[in-house]
């Protein structure tokens, strides 16, 4: 494993930190995770990353999956609906109004932290997703990906800020996907061709670190 630090002009980004994949109670997704240790592992590390990132000034970006009532903006120019795009809208998910899309107890934006709007699609940067603008704004050059599902949404999102010019780092103690086996995937054959892996306990740790102040920062 290749461990890598913090630099200046970084931000956490932290994707689907909602109720969808945290609440046992209203969280449809959450059921569906056969590995309950590696959803746990991934909360405990998030939210290390989290303080770490707001104690030191590093820009926090929230970027949730909302959608209206039948995913109209999950629709492509073709009638055909695969994938997620037909997965989604069968499964009633992410649906604006209800309790799954609230953010998950300790993951709540804080004041002036950015909330990405406009995503439709797996990657964070998707469909008319913010998220480029919200960092370039900040000045953001590297980001530290932190969420669910490590082989979907992760995974795009380090695909898609790769081919966009960022550093890429995965935060992989603070994602989870449905099983061990899909995890461990993305960290031995995806991540090194795209970015970096990281964990939350080294990400912490250097932010300690005077020269690790990052530019940019709000």
């Amino acid at each position: 494993m290749t461990v890598t630090s913090a630099r200046p002009n970084a931000a956490l980004v932290l994707i689907e930190f909602q109720r969808e994949w945290l609440d046992p109670e209203h969280g449809r997704l959450n059921h569906l995770v056969e590995d309950r240790d590696l959803l746990d592992t991934a909360v405990r590390g998030a939210a290390a990353a989290l303080a770490a990132a707001r104690a030191h000034g590093v820009p926090v970006v929230h970027v949730p999956l909302l959608l209206t009532p039948g995913a109209p903006e999950l629709q492509s120019w073709t009638p055909a609906r695969l994938g997620l795009r037909a997965a989604i809208p069968a499964a009633g998910t992410w649906i604006l109004g209800s309790p799954g899309v609230e953010f998950a107890d300790g993951f709540h934006p804080a004041p002036g932290e950015p909330v990405v709007r406009g995503r439709a699609g797996a990657s964070a940067f998707a469909g008319s997703s913010d998220l480029d603008l919200i960092l370039r704004r900040l000045g953001v050059t590297d980001l530290y990906l932190a969420g669910f599902a490590t082989h979907v949404c992760v995974e795009s999102t380090l695909r898609e800020a790769h081919d966009r010019g960022y550093g890429a780092h995965v935060v992989h103690d603070a994602c989870a996907a449905f099983t061990r086996v899909q995890q461990d995937h993305v960290r031995e054959h995806v991540i090194h061709h795209f970015g970096a892996e990281t964990d939350a306990a080294a990400f912490a740790a250097h932010l300690d670190t005077p020269a690790a102040a990052p530019r940019g920062s709000r």
